[in-house]
């Protein structure tokens, strides 16, 4: 009996003890992930002190701007105040008119086929291009190529728009090389059907060489090994980019898409309007040219704002919902 009772007292100072050591053992851990959080926040004061005059610009040029589209929800006209005695509130009404407006659904379909167009024959070509530069093994050749390929992103819109009319103008460049296989291209100005391949084509030439910045560094972080390592066991050229290049360059990919497919509502408005003209507005005006029209030029400054603001809560629910597949499917996303 009293050796039963020393071994439950033994046992329990056996717990005590084991206890008192788990205790100081997580108390060093904590001492320890707090000194490692002050050292890492000392190290990073400067990036954060470089931080505060872009975070100041994003507030005042993006966030304080937020404050108008409470004139979605009012009779607003330039002059008034946006709150106040005289402020003319009227709900949801301009949200109203904008939906069941008699282009609202010829607006909505172009803007819906040129982006999944553009998303269809765009979304890859940078990730193909970065892909074949990578595989250049000559240096300057693959300098020379990668700047050819981003000097269209710093050629003015107005300028890019200007090339193309001229190109497909009645007596074009493209008008004359077509029309030397037989086939009559003059009247690419004025075919409705013919806009959105020009819209598109355009807008990719323009961006993919700049777009594949970032598919290229991604690239170069992958570690040379594993390519070595494949090449010993056999894998051709084809192989290691699919199993080791396109891997690695995943989680950006789903990045971009989730992105895209967020900006499927939204297209480069400034290019349209310098490309399209009253002969093909049934194929070419979109969400953007018809705001750009009844705000800047018709003066409806609510109505605008509320066609604007409806469009941007598409967006984001496309966004989340793109987000949510991603992270479902690839286990990537933004969130």
């Amino acid at each position: 009996m009293l050796s039963k009772q020393r071994g439950s007292i033994m046992n329990l100072e056996r717990m005590e003890y084991c206890s008192m050591r788990d205790n100081k053992q997580a108390v060093i851990q904590k001492d320890a992930n707090k000194g490692l959080r002050n050292i890492t926040t000392q190290n990073n004061l400067v990036y954060y002190a470089l931080m505060i005059v872009p975070m100041i610009l994003i507030f005042i040029f993006s966030y304080l701007p937020m404050f108008g589209i409470i004139i979605a929800f009012q009779n607003y006209s330039a002059g008034k105040p946006f709150l106040g005695a005289g402020v003319d509130w009227v709900g949801l009404k301009w949200f109203s008119k904008f939906v069941n407006s008699f282009y609202f659904s010829r607006i909505l379909r172009n803007t819906l086929v040129i982006n999944i167009l553009q998303l269809f024959m765009g979304f890859w070509v940078p990730i193909v291009f970065a892909l074949v530069v990578n595989e250049i093994r000559n240096s300057k050749f693959r300098k020379v190529t990668q700047t050819i390929s981003y000097m269209p992103h710093f050629i003015s819109t107005v300028i890019v728009a200007t090339m193309v009319l001229s190109f497909i103008s009645s007596d074009g460049i493209i008008t004359k090389f077509t029309a030397a296989f037989g086939y009559d291209t003059s009247d690419l100005n004025a075919n409705p059907k013919a806009f959105k391949w020009i819209y598109v084509l355009t807008t990719i030439w323009k961006s993919f060489g700049w777009s594949s910045i970032l598919y290229l560094s991604s690239i170069t972080s992958i570690d040379p090994t594993l390519y070595e390592a494949a090449e010993v066991d056999g894998c051709g050229r084809f192989k290691r980019i699919w199993h080791i290049t396109l891997p690695h360059m995943l989680p950006l990919i789903m990045i971009k898409l989730i992105r895209d497919v967020g900006g499927i509502l939204s297209t480069n408005t400034d290019m349209i309007l310098l490309l399209y003209n009253q002969a093909v507005y049934s194929d070419a005006d979109v969400i953007g040219t018809f705001v750009y029209r009844e705000t800047l030029m018709g003066g409806k400054y609510s109505y605008g704002t509320a066609s604007g603001l409806l469009m941007s809560l598409f967006s984001f629910t496309l966004v989340w919902c793109a987000n949510w597949v991603s992270r479902k499917t690839t286990n990537f996303s933004m969130w």
